[in-house]
């Protein structure tokens, strides 16, 4: 898996580059993790339900093309996006969201902390707090999109819309449970080593 630290980039141009990755890969070109902090950015999902836009701001709105409802990105938040050859893997969407949501929970697991999955609503959660949303696009048997893992972020924008279509839902930092700032390139790093356990990958780092 060639892995990339992109720094802090657009929403919309992360977006872009995903597609046109897809897009021109073939069967032989290496699966990628991309990890980016985003400016702060609301994006809604291909059957995002606009009534779940509580307020608008001068935080844009970009309508996307990955699953799920609205949901918010910003600094201090690891977006780490997964473009995976799922025919290669021989892997289904259902066990890619499985491993990916494992990734996170052994992350948070080294900072003694319990993730939990919740039925009907993807994710990772910490006693009833989201830290982690998962949204995916498969296309041509490969994925892009991928997960969003709180580190240390500004959350009180999630109070202008109903996180991934959940009314009153909460979210959490995993800062929160750290005695210790936490670093996002180190943090995001051992994220990528846990998702790169999951699905059996060396990681060639670019």
């Amino acid at each position: 898996m060639r892995l990339r630290f992109l720094g802090r980039k657009p929403y919309q141009e992360t977006w872009d580059a995903m597609k046109a990755f897809t897009e021109d890969r073939d069967e032989s070109t290496m699966d990628e993790c991309w990890i980016v902090e985003h400016p702060p950015v609301f994006t809604l999902g291909q059957a995002g339900k606009p009534e779940h836009i509580l307020q608008t701001s001068e935080i844009p709105i970009v309508k996307t093309d990955r699953g799920g409802q609205v949901t918010y990105h910003g600094p201090g938040q690891i977006m780490g996006y997964c473009l995976f050859d799922l025919k290669r893997q021989k892997i289904g969407v259902k066990q890619l969201v499985t491993q990916i949501e494992q990734s996170v929970i052994d992350l948070v697991a080294d900072f003694s902390v319990v993730g939990e999955r919740q039925e009907g609503a993807p994710g990772i959660y910490v006693k009833g707090r989201k830290i982690s949303s998962i949204g995916l696009r498969i296309r041509k048997g490969c994925s892009y999109h991928g997960v969003a893992i709180n580190l240390n972020m500004d959350l009180s924008p999630f109070l202008q819309i109903n996180p991934c279509g959940y009314p009153g839902m909460e979210l959490v930092n995993l800062q929160e449970f750290c005695g210790e700032p936490l670093d996002f390139k180190t943090a995001s790093g051992q994220w990528a080593s846990k998702l790169a356990h999951r699905f059996g990958f060396r990681i060639k780092r670019v």
